[in-house]
Protein backbone atom coordinates (compact mmCIF):
# COMPACT_ATOMS: atom_id res chain seq x y z
CA UNK A 1 0.00 0.00 0.00
CA UNK A 2 2.35 2.73 -1.20
CA UNK A 3 1.49 6.17 -0.81
CA UNK A 4 0.66 8.17 -4.10
CA UNK A 5 3.17 10.36 -5.35
CA UNK A 6 3.05 13.35 -7.37
CA UNK A 7 3.98 17.13 -7.52
CA UNK A 8 1.56 19.38 -5.62
CA UNK A 9 -0.08 22.17 -7.83
CA UNK A 10 1.06 25.35 -5.11
CA UNK A 11 -0.66 27.81 -7.21
CA UNK A 12 -4.60 27.05 -6.77
CA UNK A 13 -5.15 25.90 -3.28
CA UNK A 14 -7.79 23.58 -3.59
CA UNK A 15 -5.79 20.96 -6.48
CA UNK A 16 -3.07 21.35 -3.64
CA UNK A 17 -5.65 20.11 -1.15
CA UNK A 18 -7.28 17.49 -3.17
CA UNK A 19 -3.44 16.26 -3.43
CA UNK A 20 -2.76 16.15 -0.23
CA UNK A 21 -6.34 14.17 0.21
CA UNK A 22 -5.07 11.47 -1.89
CA UNK A 23 -1.39 11.65 -0.92
CA UNK A 24 -3.23 10.68 2.83
CA UNK A 25 -5.13 7.57 1.51
CA UNK A 26 -2.64 5.24 3.13
CA UNK A 27 -3.21 6.96 6.49
CA UNK A 28 -7.21 6.98 5.82
CA UNK A 29 -6.77 3.33 5.35
CA UNK A 30 -4.56 2.48 8.13
CA UNK A 31 -7.89 0.34 10.41
CA UNK A 32 -9.00 -1.53 7.24
CA UNK A 33 -5.48 -2.00 5.80
CA UNK A 34 -4.27 -3.54 9.58
CA UNK A 35 -7.46 -5.60 10.13
CA UNK A 36 -6.81 -6.81 6.00
CA UNK A 37 -2.77 -7.92 6.77
CA UNK A 38 -2.78 -8.81 10.38
CA UNK A 39 -3.90 -11.84 11.55
CA UNK A 40 -5.51 -12.95 14.51
CA UNK A 41 -4.43 -15.30 17.02
CA UNK A 42 -5.96 -18.21 14.82
CA UNK A 43 -3.98 -17.24 11.83
CA UNK A 44 -0.65 -16.30 13.15
CA UNK A 45 0.93 -19.14 11.76
CA UNK A 46 -0.15 -17.97 8.25
CA UNK A 47 1.01 -14.87 7.85
CA UNK A 48 4.51 -13.37 8.51
CA UNK A 49 3.37 -10.12 10.86
CA UNK A 50 6.42 -9.28 11.36
CA UNK A 51 7.33 -8.32 7.82
CA UNK A 52 3.55 -7.29 7.34
CA UNK A 53 3.79 -4.38 10.66
CA UNK A 54 7.47 -3.72 9.35
CA UNK A 55 6.66 -3.10 5.56
CA UNK A 56 3.55 -1.02 6.47
CA UNK A 57 5.26 1.13 9.07
CA UNK A 58 7.60 1.57 6.23
CA UNK A 59 5.04 2.85 4.04
CA UNK A 60 3.68 5.17 6.35
CA UNK A 61 7.01 6.48 7.36
CA UNK A 62 7.66 7.21 3.12
CA UNK A 63 3.66 8.70 2.92
CA UNK A 64 4.72 11.59 5.99
CA UNK A 65 7.93 12.20 4.89
CA UNK A 66 7.01 12.74 0.84
CA UNK A 67 3.96 14.93 2.48
CA UNK A 68 5.77 16.79 4.40
CA UNK A 69 8.24 17.78 1.69
CA UNK A 70 5.23 18.62 -0.65
CA UNK A 71 4.08 20.61 2.01
CA UNK A 72 6.56 22.85 2.73
CA UNK A 73 8.01 23.25 -0.95
CA UNK A 74 4.70 24.59 -1.53
CA UNK A 75 5.12 27.31 1.61
CA UNK A 76 8.48 28.09 0.14
CA UNK A 77 7.11 28.76 -3.39
CA UNK A 78 3.94 30.79 -2.03
CA UNK A 79 6.45 32.60 0.85
CA UNK A 80 8.59 33.51 -2.25
CA UNK A 81 5.41 34.97 -4.01
CA UNK A 82 4.46 36.86 -0.83
CA UNK A 83 7.65 38.24 -0.80
CA UNK A 84 7.55 39.58 -4.18
CA UNK A 85 4.09 40.66 -4.19
CA UNK A 86 5.27 43.02 -1.02
CA UNK A 87 8.15 44.23 -2.56
CA UNK A 88 5.85 45.76 -5.77
CA UNK A 89 3.43 46.34 -3.48
CA UNK A 90 5.85 49.34 -1.83
CA UNK A 91 6.54 50.31 -5.22
CA UNK A 92 3.01 50.69 -6.42
CA UNK A 93 1.23 51.93 -2.96
CA UNK A 94 -2.18 52.71 -4.83
CA UNK A 95 -2.83 49.58 -7.69
CA UNK A 96 -5.65 47.81 -5.92
CA UNK A 97 -5.10 44.62 -8.03
CA UNK A 98 -1.63 44.04 -6.50
CA UNK A 99 -3.26 44.22 -2.83
CA UNK A 100 -5.96 42.24 -3.91
CA UNK A 101 -3.64 39.47 -5.47
CA UNK A 102 -1.32 40.08 -2.48
CA UNK A 103 -3.70 39.12 0.17
CA UNK A 104 -4.66 36.72 -2.08
CA UNK A 105 -1.56 34.84 -1.48
CA UNK A 106 -0.98 35.59 2.39
CA UNK A 107 -4.77 33.76 2.81
CA UNK A 108 -3.02 30.80 1.03
CA UNK A 109 0.18 30.61 2.47
CA UNK A 110 -1.99 30.46 6.07
CA UNK A 111 -4.42 27.83 4.58
CA UNK A 112 -0.85 26.00 3.31
CA UNK A 113 1.20 26.46 7.11
CA UNK A 114 -2.18 25.42 8.65
CA UNK A 115 -2.14 21.50 6.73
CA UNK A 116 1.65 21.35 8.67
CA UNK A 117 -0.65 20.71 12.02
CA UNK A 118 -3.30 18.95 10.20
CA UNK A 119 -0.30 16.85 9.08
CA UNK A 120 0.62 16.52 12.52
CA UNK A 121 -2.66 15.19 13.54
CA UNK A 122 -3.07 12.57 10.66
CA UNK A 123 0.46 11.61 11.22
CA UNK A 124 -0.04 10.89 14.90
CA UNK A 125 -3.55 9.41 15.02
CA UNK A 126 -2.18 6.18 12.24
CA UNK A 127 0.82 5.67 14.25
CA UNK A 128 -1.09 5.58 17.15
CA UNK A 129 -3.15 2.88 15.16
CA UNK A 130 -0.26 1.25 13.86
CA UNK A 131 0.89 0.81 17.08
CA UNK A 132 -1.93 -0.54 19.06
CA UNK A 133 -2.03 -3.45 16.57
CA UNK A 134 1.60 -3.67 15.83
CA UNK A 135 3.57 -3.39 19.31
CA UNK A 136 3.73 -7.16 19.99
CA UNK A 137 4.76 -8.13 15.89
CA UNK A 138 7.31 -5.15 15.21
CA UNK A 139 8.90 -2.38 16.98
CA UNK A 140 10.15 0.44 14.76
CA UNK A 141 13.66 1.89 15.25
CA UNK A 142 13.70 4.70 17.75
CA UNK A 143 14.30 7.79 15.46
CA UNK A 144 15.02 10.39 18.43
Amino acid sequence: MAAPTGNLNCKDFSMFQEALKVMRTIDDRIVHELNATIPTVSFSGKVDATQTCKKLYESLLEAHLSRDRAIKTCIAQTSSVVSQLREERAKDIDNLTLIKELRKEQTKLKLMQSELNVEEVVNDRSLKVFNERCRIHYSPPKTH
